[in-house]
């Protein structure tokens, strides 16, 4: 069996001061990371797969109800969805930041920092007096949620042996996607019965559990060794070094295109959907992101591959399922788009699982910037793809979106195949 060389540093920690879990800290001896099976490799994945569910059932908690949105507060189906991209936006401009933060005060403190922060202004969405307020507050609760997802990854990196880094990746991300189900099924029947208000707040509500189970469960980080202040100039020569990386920057651009085109789909069909012919209620729309499932088992599935097959192989796989599901959603029987949905979802999930994953292994140094990247890349690509998607959803109907989103993840494939076939042979991907 191949293997897949994760490349990352070598370890060691000073004497920990606090036995609780809310602190990053060492003990005297080299850390190798929590072997697959162990205790603290569990709780790391039950931790992180909790702080999943809080971050990404309140980033798209208002997806599943965007039509009784626009509906209730007379907008249009563009308009509402930057309830969506505003929430990104922030979480994407605060990606570095909050990377450069973890590696001052530690990778578990900066996530619990800032959970606590996004569930505190989750619970003022519901409240909102005005659209205008309610965009404000999302784009503080996108913010807020920037301290978690490129720190997770960095975390699994650093407390996770090497092996099974790949698996603990697509483990989480496996995670993140029953966050945004469950946010997304809560949020649906709620919204239909009570209003937008209600389904937000059943989210709020849901993640701040998710949140306090992520804070009990999260093992102390054992890898951690605190970065020295670095300066302005130190933190844009980190970033720069990545960014003229190619086999970064090409996971960089993949992140951006797959993910914009996977938002504008799940944003808009629920309009369709709603449309003639088919005429459906809220309630069984929110039902869509059953298809979240498929995600949930591809990501796992993708990170076992990558031993087998390689990462470059697997990614251009997942691409190619995203292109074959979303074709299928070009026609007008229910049951061909919802196959078409789980097999899209699937593939994107897969893909994704990847990308995140192999900056860890690319990056040689710096790899919570470099994650941080790659997190910037994935929600600008939601946020401005996600929302222009509308304005082509809304011009030209659902089959010009489609074969949008199609020639986007066409053009991912192409790029990728290129630049990483160098770095290829034979199932292994070999450092550049």
């Amino acid at each position: 069996m191949p293997h897949v060389p994760m490349h990352t540093a070598v370890r060691s920690s000073p004497v920990p001061s606090n036995p609780g879990h809310s602190g990053d800290v060492h003990s005297g001896q080299a850390w190798d990371g929590h072997a697959k099976g162990s205790a603290g490799y569990r709780k790391a994945l039950a931790g992180l797969a909790f702080a999943g569910v809080a971050t990404f059932a309140q980033l798209y908690s208002t997806q599943a109800v965007l039509p009784t949105m626009a509906s209730d507060l007379r907008i249009s189906p563009a308009e509402a969805a930057l309830t969506i991209s505003l929430a990104t936006v922030g979480l994407a401009i605060t990606v570095i930041p909050w990377s450069f933060l973890a590696d001052r005060i530690g990778r578990v403190r900066a996530m619990s920092i800032g959970i606590c922060a996004a569930t505190i202004l989750g619970l003022l969405v519901p409240l909102a007096s005005s659209f205008p307020v309610l965009l404000g507050l999302r784009m503080l609760e996108g913010m807020a949620l920037g301290g978690i997802p490129a720190i997770a990854i960095a975390y699994l990196n650093e407390e996770v042996h090497r092996v099974h880094a790949a698996l603990a990746a697509g483990s989480y991300v496996a995670g993140t996607t029953l966050g945004g189900l469950a946010g997304r099924l809560v949020a649906g029947p709620v919204g239909e019965l009570w209003g937008w208000r209600a389904a937000a707040l059943a989210v709020s509500v849901l993640a701040t559990v998710a949140a306090v189970l992520f804070l009990v469960l999260v093992p102390r980080a054992q890898g951690f060794a605190a970065a020295p202040a670095a300066g302005f100039r130190g933190a844009l020569k980190t970033l720069a070094g990545h960014g003229r990386n190619p086999r970064l920057l090409v996971l960089y651009i993949q992140a951006f295109l797959l993910m914009g085109g996977f938002v504008a789909v799940y944003n808009y069909l629920g309009f369709r959907l709603s449309g003639e012919p088919f005429s459906l209620p809220a309630t069984v729309i929110s039902l869509i992101f059953l298809a979240y499932l498929s995600g949930t088992g591809s990501s796992r599935w993708a990170a076992g591959m990558t031993l087998r097959f390689g990462r470059r192989n697997v990614l251009l796989a997942g691409i190619v399922l995203m292109v074959l599901g979303l074709g299928l959603t070009l026609t007008q029987a229910l049951v061909l788009i919802l196959v078409g949905l789980l097999v899209f979802t699937g593939g994107f999930f897969a893909a994704h699982s990847i990308g995140a994953g192999w900056t860890g292994a690319i990056a040689t140094s710096g790899r919570a910037q470099a994650a941080s990247l790659y997190n910037l890349a994935y929600y600008l690509g939601s946020s401005l793809l996600g929302w222009a998607g509308g304005l082509v959803f809304q011009s030209l109907g659902w089959n010009a979106l489609a074969l949008t989103v199609m020639a986007l993840a066409c053009t991912t494939a192409a790029i990728t195949a290129v630049v990483h076939a160098r770095s290829h042979r034979g199932g292994i991907e070999h450092r550049s």
